[in-house]
């Protein structure tokens, strides 16, 4: 895929509790090879309202620049919902199918204004498994949940030669998941096999998440996060500059 016309954008949003405290991430890369790191939150949300609260704060962020957009997101409920329901919202009177209200409708409106004021066609939506390494979901992901925990990141704002992240290491394929029959319009949440921090280069194991947030917050420039296998785990490491082995 050539990168070099288009913005490239990866969001993410999460909360602790769905409802509870969230946060949403985003990285903004622009033609000039500049890279923006966004994030914010609140004290009581949800998922599903920081996975879009990450998207509309992209935009705003670019709505001054013309071009083609490419937005890369792990949350279904997004690309479907701005891609396929809001239509049938709208000519329902933002009512859903089953005729109750639809749930986040002033940030799905503020979300399609924002769209609606690009040239027609310029913002496509991709769709990225979540905790597979890609680095730009990744990075979002790791926003979103420090915002969620109130212990706002640091975010980087320069040129994408001096980023840390291979940011434009896309994936082949970002066609949305078949469906099944009863299957849920969200990201697919997938069992923790184990929960990783890092604080000053010591990296540690924890079995619980309340653990593992017991030990990074407050403490700057902590990572963590969630691994789905050994294999997840091991990247997870390796990708922090750990040797999987250490532990």
């Amino acid at each position: 895929m050539d990168t070099s016309s288009q913005i490239i954008v990866f969001t993410d949003g999460a909360a602790k509790g769905n409802p509870g405290p969230g946060g949403w991430g985003a990285i903004v890369v622009t033609p000039d090879r500049r890279v923006t790191e966004l994030g914010g939150g609140s004290p009581h949300t949800t998922n599903n309202r920081m996975e879009l609260g990450g998207a509309i704060a992209a935009l705003q962020h670019i709505a001054s620049l013309p071009g083609r957009v490419a937005i890369y997101t792990d949350s279904t409920y997004l690309i479907q919902g701005i891609t396929q329901w809001v239509w049938g919202w709208r000519k329902r009177g933002w009512k859903t199918a089953q005729g109750t209200d639809v749930m986040n409708r002033e940030l799905w409106e503020q979300l399609s204004s924002l769209i609606g004021a690009r040239a027609r066609g310029d913002v496509n939506w991709h769709w990225v498994r979540g905790h597979v390494g890609t680095p730009g979901n990744e990075r979002a992901d790791q926003i979103s949940v420090a915002f969620a925990m109130q212990d706002a990141a640091d975010l980087y704002v320069g040129s994408l030669d001096g980023y840390s992240l291979p940011i434009l290491q896309l994936p082949d394929d970002t066609s949305l998941p078949k469906r099944t029959a009863g299957s849920a319009a969200t990201k697919t949440k997938v069992a923790a096999y184990s929960y990783l921090s890092v604080i000053n280069g010591v990296p540690m194991r924890h079995v619980t998440w309340d653990d593992c947030e017991r030990r990074v917050k407050g403490q700057s420039g902590a990572r963590f996060k969630k691994a789905t296998s050994a294999a997840d785990e091991a990247a997870i490491l390796s990708g922090w500059g750990i040797d999987p082995n250490r532990m």
